[in-house]
């Protein structure tokens, strides 16, 4: 079991929940806010994606970054920034043409997905550690050179990679990038459950991939919807650190829409509750290497 834990909350995301919830952050301000909010609350780190402010759909646009970025230091509420560096790998087939793109397709290379990092410099970006199939006819694409290559360009920027992995082949394909030396200790990794079509979200699934994990790993677990707080007090006992937040579920309880602050909170109650403590940003920078 862990006695020291990190909460890492997932703001906003890129899926579509604006549709579904009044409460899941749009324009950069809202982004900023709704991350000061979780800090306040015990949330460690944020995990920041950000959106178009006239559609509410996810972007890559640096300068959305940057202004929620900038808000957020502003802020004086400390708190440990985590960027998304997860968009631009859409592959959606044509239907004309499988071979080419279809509406929906947002593929470019390494370095125009880490554009927002080169400009925003956070504490730590997520790398998404391998290509996978999601919901309808969608496909992420990741392929090995290009986390190859990202990995090398953000230990260039001295930001620490989170490693979020959604099946225990991208745990295998992450180790060997660390085995290369583009890692540098301790790596931490994110362990992503329940999202289609990877990894489900339960105890063994959990248990199978914490135990593949390098010996030496930092990692939290997570799973989306329903099981985001079941899997809370999972990888509190599996001795991992653990992430909430909007960009995973948008309920609190059965029909009741969620903040991120009231999602942290429950995840605090959980925490604690098992004995264990919710450490804030200073301890976890020491934890995580950030100091």
């Amino acid at each position: 079991m862990n006695q020291d834990v990190i909460i890492t909350c997932a703001i906003t995301g890129a899926g579509d929940t604006t549709s579904r919830s009044n409460l899941v952050p749009i324009t950069p301000r809202q982004v900023a806010d709704a991350a000061i909010e979780a800090a306040r609350a015990g949330a460690a780190v944020v995990h920041v994606h950000v959106r178009d402010p006239q559609t509410g759909q996810g972007s890559r646009d640096p300068a959305l970054f940057k202004e929620a970025v900038e808000m957020i230091r502003d802020s004086g509420v400390d708190m440990i920034i985590n960027l998304t560096a997860g968009m631009g790998g859409d592959w959606v087939p044509s239907e004309e043409d499988p071979s080419l793109p279809g509406p929906g397709t947002d593929m470019i290379g390494p370095e125009a997905r880490l554009a927002h990092v080169v400009e925003c410099k956070p504490d730590i970006c997520s790398l998404d550690c391998g290509t996978m199939n999601f919901g309808g006819n969608y496909t992420y694409i990741n392929t090995a050179p290009y986390l190859r290559r990202m990995a090398q360009m953000v230990q260039e920027l001295a930001v620490k990679p989170e490693l979020e992995v959604f099946d225990l082949g991208q745990i295998r394909l992450a180790s060997s990038v660390i085995d290369d030396g583009l890692i540098d200790a301790p790596p931490m990794f994110q362990i992503c459950l329940g999202i289609p079509w990877g990894a489900g979200a339960d105890t063994a699934t959990m248990v199978a991939m914490q135990q593949a994990l390098p010996k030496n790993s930092i990692w939290a677990g997570f799973g989306i919807s329903r099981m985001q707080m079941p899997m809370v007090a999972q990888a509190v006992l599996l001795g991992g650190n653990v992430r909430v937040g909007l960009e995973d579920n948008i309920y609190l309880d059965r029909g009741v829409l969620a903040t991120n602050g009231m999602l942290v909170e429950r995840a605090v109650e959980i925490i604690e509750r098992l004995g264990a403590r919710v450490l804030g940003p200073d301890e976890a920078r020491k934890k995580i290497g950030l100091d």
